[in-house]
C-alpha cells in the first residue's frame, strides 16, 4: 500500500505517475482541505477537485484547474449582474459543487462525497480528505492584513508579502476516518512535490497525522517542489523566503527532517545533495519534472525502489 500526502497540481501528477507503475487500488491520497471554501452557497474543495479531475483525465490543461472544455456563461452573467465573480467557477465545474453541497446537506460525509464523485468520474485511486472538520488556511499580509487562502491565492494572485500562515480549526480537527489507518498500513508514504507551507503543512497540522509520520519516518520519502530554487508553479519559493526558510533542497530537508527519511531532488540541484544529507535525510537525485515525457513513471519507480 502506498499513501501520498497531496495538495494541488504537483500531487495530482505524482498520483498519476504512481498509478502507472503500481496497482491503482493500492494507492491512497490524503488531500489538503485547508483551501476549501463556501462560495455562492456551494462547498468548493479546490485540491480534491483538481486531483479528481486530473486522475479522471478531465483536467483543464489551459487553466491548470477546473474541467476541460469549460464554458463560463454563469460567471459572465453573474459579473454583468454585479455579483462576486473574481473566483471563477466554470459551468461544468459548478455541477461538481452543486452535487457536493446537495449530498452534504443530505447528511453524507465529505469522504463519502469524494468517493462518489471519484466513482462517477472513473477515478481508481482512493482519495481521502485530510479531515471532515473545517480547517482554514489564513495569511497575515503586509498590504491587506488577514487574508483567506483564496483571497491570497486568487484575488491577489499571491502577489502580497506574507508574515504568518495559520491553520484555523486544525487543533480541534479529527483526521477523516481511514486517514491514520492508511498511514499506519502503508509500505511507502510519499510527501508529494506540493507547496510545503500551504499544501502539506495543513495536513500535518491535523492532530495525529504528524505523530504517525514521525514514528514511521523510515518509510516516508518526500519529493522537493523546488528546482534550482524555484517552484514550477505557485508561490512556494517566495513564501519560503518571506517566512524565513531557505528556498532550496536543504531548506526543504529542514522542514521535513522530522517526518521523512529521504528527499528526492532534481538533477539541477545535484550539487546540494550533501547539504540535504547533512540535515539527516538520505538524498536521491533524478528528473522530477513530471510534465516531461516518461519522467513521471521514472520518478515513481525511484520513489518505490528507494
Amino acid at each position: 500500500m502506498i499513501t501520498v500526502l497531496c495538495g494541488g497540481v504537483g500531487a495530482a501528477r505524482m498520483l498519476q505517475a504512481l498509478r502507472e507503475v503500481a496497482e491503482p487500488s493500492s494507492i491512497t491520497g490524503i488531500v489538503n482541505t485547508g483551501d476549501d471554501l463556501t462560495l455562492h452557497g456551494l462547498r468548493v474543495c479546490p485540491d480534491l477537485d483538481t486531483i479528481t479531475y486530473t486522475l479522471a483525465g478531465l483536467n483543464n490543461e489551459v487553466t491548470g484547474w477546473g474541467l476541460e472544455g469549460e464554458t463560463w456563461r454563469v460567471m459572465d452573467e453573474l459579473e454583468q449582474l454585479g455579483g462576486e465573480s473574481w473566483f471563477r467557477l466554470g459551468d461544468r465545474d459548478l455541477a461538481t459543487h452543486l452535487f457536493r453541497t446537495q449530498r452534504l446537506a443530505q447528511g453524507a460525509t465529505l469522504r463519502q462525497v469524494t468517493s462518489e464523485l471519484g466513482a462517477r468520474l472513473g477515478v481508481d485511486v482512493t482519495l481521502l480528505p485530510m479531515t471532515e472538520d473545517t480547517v482554514a488556511t489564513a495569511f497575515e499580509s503586509v498590504e491587506h492584513g488577514r487574508l483567506s487562502f483564496q483571497d491570497y491565492f486568487v484575488r491577489y494572485r499571491h502577489d502580497v508579502t506574507i508574515t504568518e500562515i495559520t491553520f484555523d480549526g486544525a487543533a480541534a480537527a479529527l483526521p477523516t476516518p481511514g486517514v491514520l489507518e492508511a498511514l499506519e498500513e502503508a509500505e511507502r508514504i510519499v510527501i508529494s512535490p506540493s507547496n510545503p507551507l500551504i499544501s502539506i503543512a495543513p495536513i500535518l497540522a491535523v492532530p495525529g497525522i504528524r505523530s504517525v509520520l514521525e514514528r514511521r519516518r523510515a518509510q516516508v520519502i518526500a519529493v522537493s517542489p523546488l528546482i534550482g530554487g524555484k517552484a514550477l508553479k505557485g508561490p512556494a519559493d517566495r513564501l519560503l523566503r518571506e517566512l524565513g526558510h531557505d528556498p532550496s533542497p536543504q531548506g526543504i530537508a529542514r522542514l521535513y527532517r522530522d517526518v521523512a527519511s529521504t528527499l528526492v531532488i532534481d538533477e539541477v540541484d545535484q550539487a546540494t545533495a550533501a547539504l540535504v544529507r547533512a540535515e539527516g535525510l538520505s538524498c536521491l537525485v533524478t528528473n522530477t519534472i513530471m510534465s516531461e515525457p516518461g519522467a513521471g513513471p521514472q520518478l515513481a519507480k525511484v520513489i518505490l525502489d528507494a
